[in-house]
């Protein structure tokens, strides 16, 4: 034999041989964990007590130099609460278990937890997915699954993909699928998704009863629900809707992972009424490992249970698998040196068994190794985040034909995604998307390619209950409600017609039929009529109002407008006077005061400059300086008047001359177009020119009962006091022509819409004032999510830019043309004129004048420097 074969030899059996010393010296420590599963569950009993069987034995095949090694110890629950409780008992006190493995449900799980967290014992449950569990008064749960309010946002972002706006669930009345209901509910909310009603029922229902709550949601008209319950109870569900025609064309029907996880165990005959439903689904990768392992559990429940042969696992199976590789790799990450319990009873006489458990002395450390434990598992990337296994995934699935598709899948970070990204989806690159178009073709039930409404407003013959103003006599051009013969009032008037040509132009038929609204508080100041009628559509006593409403911010927190169909401003009317036309100095009025003093300047100005430059050079200017003022003034007006006779030799004079003959054509012009207008034009002006009038001279101003105009006045300064309210357009021309001094009002403050129904009628009797307050208009108010919401604007918009001819002709009905009315006019706004007007003209004369003294100066010095240097030098410069 070679020598190098020999010394291979040696080494080799060296290395044995401390092999075998040290597994004599050190043996495995074999650690005691605990299963409790409900055997009689094929679909998660017992498939998954295969799949933590194979995760034992797979494991320990790869790690077989490992110092520590799980016993497990099977515990039959038996699908009793009092069953599982007895299983945890007997493990931690008898078997002295370091670990539980289950329960399967959140129930057991609950009653457990509470012995796991004395004895601190710590406990993995792979299918108890309700929220409260991972509580931090349970710090020795940890789920090694999704949890039931991870899929509440995938829920939500597959409800707004295609605009739904409202949502009906249906769910197990417990506490368990309440507190996840809750969660969707609560998302779908933040989504501005409406839930106007929750379908609670029993887990004991009979068929009569599942038929009652079913027949109560089809006369909604809603129809979106989403199903949280359990494969056996959803499709007994499923089954009755079909019966009852809720699974036809127009419904839509979205399921939770509660069923979409187990749909491989479903039969094909409830498979074919479940056809077109859409549901949320947890996320695995299928790698190599994941297909390898479903070939070797397949031929293993071949041989243990063939009732169970499925052509797919189901995710619960492969978390059970995964919890068993992350507790035996943290036992022996943790190098715990003795497992064990402490006593904590001294009497063990008056003691129960609960009472008696002991303390494990190695659970704290156990559970810190857990949390520590990363790993690849067949579900994914396995790590805990608050005792939770970290798998935000989830994939969209459309039931059709014989199993399921996959359509697309959501994640918190981008949203909805026809294909996963890793790239995307481990940085969030991208914006967060909700978009259909990212979802794969999708069939709806009745075999619909098309996606549903989400609501049917004619179901069972329903009509649209609308709500509309009832005030006796209070502009009723807007709405109006006669009673004849003892029939129901007959609505009518301009919001009315208006409303009835937008329904015309929907692309559906609407039945619908009014409600005349009442309200008896006429007499309270605070109290706002048309704020009562919103509210009553908030709480859904009616569907929506109709009216003369007004866009306000408080009110769209309860109710949903359409686009306004009228203008958008509110502004003062106030009583107009007569213009006393025999005032001796209205020759003044055509030019305010600002501009009097600056032509008078300017005139000054002008003389001085001509004076100037004619005194060196003509000879008719050497006159004593009292005559040279008179003539430089004299010849600076003559100018505006008539032509003058003096004869200008500069040049640069003759430019000043120009200029300011033309600027005097204008002004002369202007001053007499302006008095002309105020001696032959009949002149009004208002009573009130500004509202600071009103709040200085303590005058009483009117606002119509039940608008928002009551609260623009308190902001405005206003005194409740010296506030009135008024209800119909002859109340408030009394008031007006009453006056403040007489108890009555001396300006009104309205909308726009209202004033133009007072001045058609009462014409130049009043005029309006400042400040216009811009407002949002009269619009239609609807139930916040209501599907009208959408249709309505557009209708409206068609209107009113398309088919004004339409528009025009529904306000010619109820309103008279007030454009045949004299406007009335302000003498001090209309026809003064003031300094802006001509601020131009004064500016280019003075530029004109400023430069030729410039220039003449720069001439002077020039021509005279010599003598100027002179006269300086022998100090006789004057």
């Amino acid at each position: 034999m070679k020598p190098i074969a020999c010394v291979s030899i040696f080494f080799v059996s060296i290395c044995f041989i401390c092999l075998a010393m040290v597994s004599t010296t050190e043996p495995v420590k074999l650690v005691n964990v605990g299963v409790i599963l409900d055997i009689a569950d094929e679909w998660i009993g017992k498939l998954c007590l295969s799949c933590i069987q194979m995760a034992h034995s797979d494991f320990y095949a790869t790690h077989r130099y490992y110092s520590t090694r799980l016993v497990l110890n099977l515990r039959d629950s038996k699908s009793d609460l009092i069953a599982a409780a007895s299983a945890a008992v007997d493990l931690i006190k008898n078997v002295a278990v370091q670990a539980i493995i289950g329960p399967q449900d959140s129930r057991e799980a609950n009653l457990i937890i509470e012995m796991c967290n004395k004895a601190r014992v710590p406990i993995l449950s792979f299918s108890a997915t309700n929220p409260s569990l991972t509580s931090p008064r349970n710090p020795y749960f940890y789920r090694i699954a999704q949890n039931e309010c991870a899929q509440a946002h995938a829920i939500s972002a597959l409800v707004q993909a295609f605009e739904w706006k409202e949502v009906v669930p249906i769910f197990i009345e417990d506490m368990y699928s309440e507190e996840a209901i809750s969660c969707i509910t609560r998302s779908l909310q933040e989504a501005d998704v409406r839930v106007s009603y929750q379908a609670a029922i029993p887990q004991s229902a009979v068929d009569y009863q599942i038929v009652q709550e079913l027949q109560k949601l089809n006369n909604l008209t809603t129809r979106v629900f989403v199903v949280h319950m359990s494969p056996i109870l959803g499709s007994r569900l499923f089954a009755i809707a079909r019966e009852i025609g809720m699974m036809r064309t127009g419904y839509v029907w979205i399921v939770t992972t509660e069923m979409t996880i187990q749909l491989a165990s479903l039969s094909s005959s409830i498979t074919d009424t479940i056809q077109g439903v859409v549901g949320v689904g947890a996320y695995f990768p299928k790698s190599k490992e994941f297909q390898d392992f479903q070939v070797r559990l397949k031929l293993k429940s071949q041989q243990e249970n063939p009732t169970i042969i499925g052509s797919e696992l189901n995710v619960y199976c492969l978390w059970a698998y995964d919890s068993v590789t992350a507790l035996a790799m943290a036992v022996e990450k943790a190098g715990i040196k003795e497992f064990g319990f402490q006593n904590t009873s001294t009497d063990s006489r008056n003691t129960t068994d609960f009472e008696m458990l002991g303390v494990s002395l190695s659970g704290p450390q156990l559970g810190d190794s857990l949390v520590e434990t990363i790993l690849r598992g067949l579900s994914g990337d396995f790590s805990l985040v608050d005792r939770e296994i970290n798998s935000p995934i989830f994939q969209i699935i459309n039931v059709f034909g014989d199993g399921k598709r996959v359509v697309g899948f959501w994640t918190p970070k981008i949203g909805l995604a026809r294909k996963l990204d890793s790239t995307r989806t481990n940085t969030g690159t991208g914006t967060y998307s909700t978009s259909k178009s990212n979802l794969g073709p999708i069939i709806w039930p009745g075999d619909s390619s098309s996606a549903p409404e989400g609501w049917d407003l004619l179901a069972n013959g329903k009509k649209l209950r609308i709500g509309i103003p009832y005030k006796t006599g209070s502009f009723s051009e807007f709405v109006k409600v006669e009673y004849l013969d003892g029939n129901d009032g007959i609505a009518s008037g301009y919001c009315i017609d208006v409303f009835k040509v937008v329904l015309q132009a929907l692309p559906y038929p609407v039945s619908y039929e009014f409600f005349p609204f009442r309200h008896r508080d006429y007499g309270n100041l605070t109290s706002s009529y048309y704020n009562n009628l919103i509210q009553q559509v908030y709480l859904g006593t009616i569907d929506a109002a109709v009216g003369d409403i007004t866009i306000t911010a408080q009110r769209s927190l309860h109710v949903d407008f359409t686009l306004p169909f009228t203008g958008n401003e509110a502004t003062f009317i106030v009583p107009t006077k007569q213009e006393n036309k025999k005032d001796p100095w209205i020759f003044i009025k055509p030019l305010t005061w600002e501009l009097w003093v600056t032509s008078f300047c300017f005139f000054v100005f002008i003389g001085f400059v001509v004076w100037v430059l004619e005194h060196g050079v003509n000879k008719e200017s050497r006159v004593p300086p009292s005559h040279q003022v008179d003539t430089s003034l004299w010849f600076s007006l003559s100018t505006l008047v008539f032509s003058q006779w003096e004869r200008i030799h500069s040049k640069l004079a003759r430019f000043v001359v120009i200029i300011w003959v033309f600027m005097g054509l204008i002004l002369t012009q202007s001053y007499t177009a302006s008095l002309t207008t105020l001696l032959t034009v009949e002149q009004i002006r208002p009573t009130v020119t500004n509202i600071n009038q009103l709040i200085q001279n303590g005058e009483s101003v009117g606002f119509q009962y039940g608008s928002f105009s009551l609260e623009f006045l308190r902001r405005m300064g206003f005194d409740d006091s010296k506030l009135r309210a008024y209800k119909t357009a002859e109340e408030c021309d009394r008031l007006l022509t009453m006056g403040s001094r007489n108890g009555g009002i001396a300006a009104a403050f309205d909308e726009i819409s209202y004033l133009q129904v007072l001045l058609s009628r009462y014409c130049s009797k009043y005029t309006t004032i400042g400040p216009t307050i811009q407002t949002q208009g009269f619009a239609f108010a609807f139930r916040r999510n209501s599907p009208f919401v959408p249709d309505f604007p557009r209708a409206i918009l068609n209107l009113t830019e398309r088919n004004k001819d339409i528009m025009k002709a529904i306000a010619d009905k109820w309103f008279m043309n007030g454009s045949l009315c004299p406007q009335p006019s302000s003498v001090d706004a209309s026809y003064s004129l003031d300094l802006d007007s001509f601020r131009g003209l004064f500016v280019l004369s003075a530029i004109a004048s400023s430069s030729a003294l410039i220039i003449y100066a720069a001439a002077f010095l020039c021509r005279r420097g010599r003598e100027f240097m002179q006269f300086y030098s022998n100090d006789s410069l004057w």
